[in-house]
């Protein structure tokens, strides 16, 4: 299934990740794309001089440019023979300028590897997080370790009570879902779909208040779990609608209802499951365009310890500005 036409691969300027330009390379081959490659370098304060009066800001900066520049051509060098790769190295706050790309370039997904998060020893940094609330196309955040592949993938839809069809959820769910089954079609992965519930109402039926029947606050919370149950079945065969029903047959993706609170079910059941990559969306309820990633997202994302593919549901419109 041909899902991306504009890759952009985000290169570390720390390390070299390897499996992360690997994967950027084989999924624009894979699918026709076209690929670019950018590095992003701070802005340097203008006025500067160094000591000896010859040497400007700007000649920092052309010179950092040509010196990142050249690291982009060498990384790539290697996979000049299966693909052309564009280069350019951008200036500025890197989630911003990566952001203004994706912009400039129509780009419809981005592919990096993970900044250092530092002392909590996350997956993620400040700048992945940023990238992945503002950035409008999904953002694949591939881990460097490991040997590449990806042999369970995890899609996680709906973590809201709505279950309407016309919802933003709802076509985000199917948009998570069709990306995951059709990156496990081509890893040849397990594919597995998680879909968190919770029955809000049995605290106020146990209570004082209303007091209600143990038979009738389980029923209550039955009827609570078939309908969730419902909706991830409805759900899978519209996928199949869009996948095919070959596909979905050679793919026999595992469901997994999990009652509690979806910021903890989710990271568990990844690291349960060992878990190599998770497809998740990233927007909260509202569908407000510009709409930071919703709090249960975001403590997902900072407790998983795989790679992450993020995805924004459809009209979602980023806050960055172009110029800027």
């Amino acid at each position: 299934m041909k899902r991306f036409r504009n890759i952009l691969f985000v290169a570390d300027p720390e390390k070299v990740c390897r499996s992360a330009l690997e994967r950027a390379v084989l999924l624009a081959e894979n699918n026709q794309a076209e690929l670019a490659a950018v590095d992003v370098i701070p802005r340097l304060a203008p006025g500067f001089r160094l000591c000896d009066g010859d040497t400007t800001t700007e000649d920092l900066q052309a010179a950092a440019t040509e010196q990142r520049l050249h690291r982009l051509e060498s990384l790539i060098k290697p996979y000049e023979p299966r693909l052309h790769i564009r280069v350019k190295v951008l200036t500025g706050t890197p989630y911003l300028e990566i952001i203004r790309e994706v912009l400039r370039s129509k780009h419809d997904l981005v592919i990096r590897p993970p900044e250092d998060a530092g002392w909590f020893g996350r997956l993620l940094g400040s700048d992945d997080m940023n990238l992945l609330r503002q950035c409008p196309c999904p953002v694949w955040a591939i881990k460097c370790k490991g040997s590449g592949s990806f042999r369970r993938i995890l899609a996680a839809v709906d973590v809201d009570d709505s279950l309407r069809p016309e919802a933003m959820n709802h076509a985000m769910n199917l948009r998570i879902l069709e990306i995951a089954g059709a990156l496990a079609l081509s890893e040849f992965a397990d594919l597995h779909v998680v879909h968190v519930w919770d029955a809000i109402g049995e605290i106020l039926l146990r209570g004082a208040v209303v007091g209600a029947p143990e038979a009738d606050v389980a029923a209550y919370v039955d009827q609570v779990r078939e309908r969730h149950a419902s909706y991830l079945a409805a759900l899978l065969q519209q996928v199949t609608g869009i996948l095919g029903a070959d596909a979905m047959d050679f793919l026999k993706p595992k469901t997994h209802l999990r009652r509690g609170e979806a910021r903890r079910k989710i990271p568990a059941l990844a690291r349960k499951l060992g878990a190599d990559l998770v497809v998740m969306g990233t927007v909260g309820r509202g569908g407000i365009p510009g709409l930071l990633m919703g709090n249960t997202a975001e403590a997902i994302l900072q407790q998983v310890d795989c790679s992450v593919l993020a995805i924004k549901p459809p009209g979602f419109v980023t806050s960055v500005a172009l110029d800027g």
